[in-house]
Order: structure tokens, then C-alpha cells, then sequence
């Protein structure tokens, strides 16, 4: 059974059928966010950084948002293969123990124990990252505004209750509750703002830290992160929450390892289905995703993701070998992705 499913929109598919692909026509590479389902992508991503792009000199603009932005910032250090099998075991071994008499770890037990593992990861090698010659990072953000501007126990949540409501109307309308911030080593942002309320930041080794941590902050499950040095005020959290799988209008040719098909705009957007589909924003995109019968013969039948935490509880052995099991299997994914790079093949 062929694992990888391959999808372009129509300029991408004619790009393929003029000019072939190759790693000097790539200009952006984005990462969505997805918690464990991200873990599917990485045999991709060390084929990627460890020997396709590696046969190209050119800027290449990397977005990511929550695991995404983790995966991202990790394609930027040096020795890129090695960095990732790193984050793929740290993320799998994660583990929270509820306090006794609790079913479930308190946010702020997540968030310390969290950023504790992104200091160990990055702590002396973010210059790294944010001095690559050729990647271009932009860690993507979801900004409180108004009564999201500080994180309360029922604010919180009558803000998210308001900006869904407002986003079921039309996506621009939960500008009001929330904004997207974007965190940039360097560069103009590689896609179109007028979609919704934006701004953009500079990276550096002040804010690196915490612009990751927020773009990786679940609302309610971790806390949010106040006032990141160097940008406005306020709350920060998931970059998911506003734009879910970087559904965005992209300048240049897109190549986008995904963990599904449909490319979602915002977290909100997760039930309304109508907003799945495919948009002119996504005609210079190049799909890379699992083909959904194959997912149907990992362990479980699904791809690993934050159910996993409620299912295995205490059993941490037992999630450990499922989310492994699952990643070896997806080296048929590069495998695959290999030998199509090596003859493009536009009928595919």
C-alpha cells in the first residue's frame, strides 16, 4: 500500500510539469500545528534537511506554529538530522504525573515542565537558529486582545467562547479577540496579511525562548505566556488557534509536509467543515500527506495525537511504544517522498 499521498495545486502542478522539482525551486516550507500528529512528519523532515535541500544554496522562509514552530526552529540548527531524532524522542517520552487526587496535570505544572525542555533543547544553541545563512524562521503566535489580554480563570474562557462565536461568522471578525503575532529571524513575512489582523517581530535570543513556548501553548492546557520581551504586551498563546495548518497566501513555490490533506485555517475552524477546503491561497502548494487507508494500519488505526495522553494515563511504557511504532512506519513516507524527488513524476 503506497503511504504518501501527493497533492498540488494547480500553478504547483504546472511548475512540476514544465520544470520537474528540485530543491533550488523551493521558497517556503510550512509546519502546522497538530501536538503529536506532527511526530508522523519526521522521517520527512530528516530526509529533507539531511539530504534534499542540502543540494540547494537558496532562502528558504520557514513558518511554523506550535509543534510546527518546534519542528521548524529544529531545521535550523546545525546538524539538522540529528536534532530532529532528538525531538522526536523528547516529544514521544514526555510525560506529566497528575498531583495525587487529580485526574489530570495542572497547566502551570505543563508549562514549567515544558519550557524547562525547551531550555535543555535550545538553551546554548539559538544562535544557531536565529544566524542561519539560508532559513528564515517565523514562529507564529495567537495574541490576546481585550478580555483576552491577560489570562484569568473566567475570562479566559467567556474571550475563547466570544472569539468562537465571532469566528463562525467570518474568520476576519475574531480579529477582534485575538491577533497573530509573528516572531521573524529575519525578512518580510513570506505570505499576505490582509487575511487577518498581523504583526511581526524580531526573533532574537531575548524572546526565542518564550515566542516558542507561546506559539506552543494549548489554551487551558498550558498556561499563556505574558508579555514576550520585545512585543506588545499581553497574553500569547498557541499560534494554532489562529492559524491551525497555515492556511495563508504564500509567495512562492510551497513545499508542505502535512499530516492530512486538508490544510485548516484556524483552530476554531477544527468543526466547521466548509472551511477545509482548497482556496487560491493554496494554488502554489505542493501537499506531502499520508494516504488515510495507510493510517488505518497504524497502531490504534489513527496517527499518535493528545488523546494518547488520556488513553495510556499512567502507562507511559504503552503510549512510548505506540507513538513509536508509529514513526518507524512513517519512514515509508520518506521512502517514498525519495524516490519521487529523484524522478517528479506530475501523474503522481
Amino acid at each position: 500500500m503506497k503511504a504518501l499521498d501527493i497533492f498540488a495545486g494547480p500553478r504547483a502542478l504546472a511548475h512540476i510539469k514544465a520544470q520537474g522539482l528540485a530543491p533550488s525551486h523551493i521558497a517556503v516550507i510550512p509546519g502546522a500545528a497538530g501536538g503529536p500528529k506532527g511526530l508522523i512528519l519526521g522521517p520527512i523532515d530528516r530526509f529533507l534537511w539531511g539530504q534534499w535541500l542540502p543540494q540547494s544554496h537558496q532562502a528558504i522562509d520557514l513558518v511554523g506554529a506550535s509543534i510546527g514552530a518546534w519542528r521548524m526552529a529544529t531545521a535550523c540548527l546545525n546538524q539538522p538530522v540529528q536534532a530532529f531524532e532528538r525531538l522526536e524522542h523528547d516529544y514521544i517520552h514526555q510525560h506529566y504525573a497528575a498531583p495525587p487526587g487529580q485526574k489530570r496535570p495542572s497547566a502551570q505544572q505543563v508549562s514549567d515542565a515544558f519550557g524547562q525542555s525547551l531550555q535543555s533543547f535550545y538553551g546554548t544553541r539559538m544562535g544557531e537558529v536565529l544566524n542561519h545563512p539560508r532559513f528564515r524562521l517565523h514562529v507564529v503566535t495567537s495574541r490576546g486582545k481585550h478580555i483576552l489580554h491577560r489570562e484569568h480563570p473566567w475570562r479566559t474562557p467567556l474571550g475563547y467562547a466570544g472569539a468562537f462565536l465571532c469566528n463562525a461568522v467570518h474568520r476576519k471578525a475574531m480579529g477582534a479577540w485575538l491577533e497573530r503575532v509573528v516572531f521573524s529571524t529575519r525578512g518580510e513575512l513570506p505570505f499576505a496579511v490582509d487575511d487577518y489582523a498581523t504583526q511581526q517581530m524580531s526573533l532574537t535570543e531575548r524572546n526565542f525562548l518564550p515566542a516558542v513556548q507561546a506559539s506552543c501553548s494549548i489554551p487551558f492546557v498550558l498556561q499563556a505566556v505574558h508579555d514576550i520581551p520585545d512585543a506588545p504586551t499581553g497574553a500569547y498563546w498557541d499560534g494554532g488557534i489562529t492559524d491551525y495548518h497555515l492556511h495563508l497566501n504564500y509567495k512562492g513555490l510551497v513545499l508542505y509536509p502535512h499530516f492530512q490533506q486538508a490544510v485548516v485555517p484556524g483552530w476554531l475552524d477544527k468543526a466547521l467543515r466548509w472551511r477545509h477546503k482548497a482556496t487560491p491561497f493554496l494554488d502554489h502548494t505542493i501537499v506531502l500527506a499520508p494516504n488515510p487507508e495507510w493510517v488505518k494500519t497504524l497502531p490504534n488505526g489513527k496517527l499518535p495525537d493528545r488523546s494518547d495522553f488520556t488513553t495510556y494515563a499512567t502507562d507511559l511504557a504503552g503510549r512510548v511504544r505506540v507513538w513509536t511504532q508509529a514513526v518507524r512506519a512513517s519512514e515509508q513516507l520518506a521512502d517514498e517522498l525519495a524516490q519521487w524527488c529523484a524522478s517528479p513524476d506530475p501523474g503522481r
